[in-house]
């Protein structure tokens, strides 16, 4: 049974990366600017991290530190939330999930928990809008935490969920070796499989994981994919979704009016 997540929107996905950044570099990714900028492109889906603060808010915040962003070394981790939207506020602004959620009642979160310390306030955040949102993670155990702290709200519904890094790799030797019952096994519970189109020289993105995602009920996404013709390719190829910086040109190339 399709996912809430996925139903009554359009194909291929276009998943804004961390929103959408225009020229103006003093504006953040993940930033509330970022949000509404994808938000009047048209986007339909944003992609979006979460880390803690010290007061054990989740945050839109892609990276491990401020330094990046804004010179800073110092964890998210050890900066309370007030100290973060301060710093964020000549930058776009800083949004919790929970504010995001509520901020943009039209879109649909595809939401990368980041940090373990932040999976019981992402759970606890989306359990109203779990229709509306599809958790992910590299380590698969902080997207479990999340979901199990979605379970604890006693939310009849839990959020779409796409696979980590442990599972990726396993479903690129099942699919390769045709195992379609590895595959399956691999596969279930997961509502996406969301992957690089390569990973160095190794490519990640073949014709065997297309059918095995698909055989399972699944989708596939490629990120990050800023090229009009790349997304045709991928699109072609089998690909049901790009997570892309242009959320803006994707959508003028995958969906033209």
């Amino acid at each position: 049974m399709t996912h809430p997540y996925f139903q009554g929107a359009p194909v291929p996905r276009v998943l804004a990366h961390r929103g959408l950044v225009g020229e103006d570099s003093s504006v953040f990714d993940n930033s509330a600017l970022a949000l509404a900028a994808a938000d009047a492109a048209g986007a339909v889906y944003v992609e979006t991290d979460c880390r803690a603060t010290a007061d054990g808010d989740a945050v839109l915040f892609h990276d491990e530190t401020l330094q990046r962003l804004l010179g800073d070394p110092r964890p998210v981790a050890e900066v309370t939330t007030k100290e973060l939207a301060a710093l964020f506020a000549a930058h776009g602004g800083l949004l919790t999930l929970r504010e995001a959620l509520e901020a943009f009642p039209g879109l649909r979160f595809n939401v990368d928990v980041k940090a373990r310390a932040a999976a019981a306030d992402v759970g606890r955040a989306v359990a109203a809008d779990a229709h509306r949102v599809l958790l992910t993670s590299f380590d698969d155990r902080n997207r479990l935490a999340a979901l199990d702290a979605v379970r604890a709200t006693g939310a009849e519904l839990l959020p779409a969920s796409s696979g980590g890094r442990a599972a990726i790799a396993r479903l690129r030797l099942a699919s390769t070796a045709g195992a379609t019952r590895w595959s399956r096994r691999i596969l279930r519970g997961l509502d996406a499989v969301q992957i690089p189109e390569r990973f160095g020289a190794l490519r990640v993105f073949s014709p065997g994981l297309v059918r095995a995602v698909h055989d399972a009920g699944a989708e596939v996404h490629i990120w990050t994919i800023n090229d009009p013709e790349r997304m045709r390719s991928l699109i072609g190829a089998g690909a049901d979704g790009i997570v892309t910086d242009r959320a803006d040109l994707a959508i003028r190339t995958l969906r033209p009016s």
